[in-house]
C-alpha cells in the first residue's frame, strides 16, 4: 500500500489587522502578542502529533513568523513559498472592514455572498490565488512523498486550497472555516487524491477571534 503523504495546512497567529477588523492583503502584519502564544502552543500541538519533515509559508511577516516558531519546535528546515502569499486585495489593503463597506457596497456585498465573483482594480481574484496555491501544494506533494511537512499561510489562501483539493465548485469560501492558528488536515494517496481529516482544528489554542466577514 502506497504510504500517505500529510499536508498539515496552518493559519498564521494573529496579527494587529485581525485585532482592529482590517482586510490585511499583502499589507505586513506581524503577529502580535496573542499571535506569538498561538503559534506557539500550535508548535507544540504539531510537534506532538507528527515528525514533520518541512515547513513552508507564505512570505508576509506574520506567516513566516508562525512558520518559524512552528519549524524550531519540530527541527525541521523553513522555506518561505511564494505560491502561498496572501491574496493581493488591491484598494481594500490594510483598509477596515467597516469603511471598505461604506465605499464600495456593490463589492461589499458581493464579498459577504459570493467572494468568488470579486474583482477589485489592480486586486487577484479568489481563482487566481487558488491556481497558484493548489499548484504550489501539488509540488509539495510530489516533493515530499510519504511525509508530512507543514504549510504557514491566510484564510483567503487556504480556503480556496481546500475547495481545490477536495473539487468543491463555488460558492465555496463561506462554506470553509479557519481561525488564526488553526491547522487542518489533508492526507493524499495517488490513488485516490486528497482526503481532508481534520478542519480548523483549535484546542490547542486559549483565546483567538473568529471572523465571519
Amino acid at each position: 500500500m502506497e504510504a500517505m503523504t500529510t499536508a498539515i495546512i496552518v493559519r498564521h497567529g494573529e496579527c494587529p489587522g485581525n485585532r482592529e477588523g482590517l482586510f490585511r492583503g499583502r499589507k505586513d502584519f506581524p503577529l502580535n502578542e496573542n499571535g506569538v502564544k498561538q503559534a506557539q502552543a500550535l508548535a507544540t500541538a504539531i510537534s506532538k502529533r507528527w515528525g514533520i519533515s518541512t515547513v513552508y509559508s507564505g512570505p508576509l511577516s506574520r506567516a513566516t513568523e508562525t512558520a518559524r516558531i512552528v519549524a524550531e519546535r519540530c527541527n525541521a528546515p523553513f522555506y518561505p513559498d511564494e505560491s502561498f502569499n496572501n491574496i493581493n486585495l488591491g484598494p481594500w489593503e490594510g483598509r477596515p472592514k467597516v469603511e471598505v463597506e461604506k465605499e464600495f457596497p456593490k463589492e461589499w456585498q458581493t464579498w459577504l455572498l459570493s467572494p468568488e465573483d470579486l474583482r477589485l482594480p489592480g486586486a487577484e481574484s479568489l481563482g487566481d490565488v487558488q491556481r497558484r496555491a493548489f499548484e504550489g501544494l501539488e509540488a509539495l506533494i510530489r516533493r515530499h512523498r510519504g511525509e508530512s511537512f507543514v504549510v504557514v499561510s491566510h484564510r483567503a489562501v487556504i480556503k480556496p486550497m481546500i475547495a481545490a483539493c477536495l473539487k468543491i465548485s463555488p460558492p465555496y469560501f463561506w462554506r470553509v472555516h479557519v481561525d488564526t492558528a488553526s491547522y487542518s488536515t489533508l492526507v493524499y494517496e495517488e490513488a485516490r487524491g486528497y482526503c481532508l481529516t481534520q478542519l480548523n482544528e483549535t484546542n490547542h489554542l486559549e483565546s483567538f477571534i473568529q471572523e465571519w466577514v
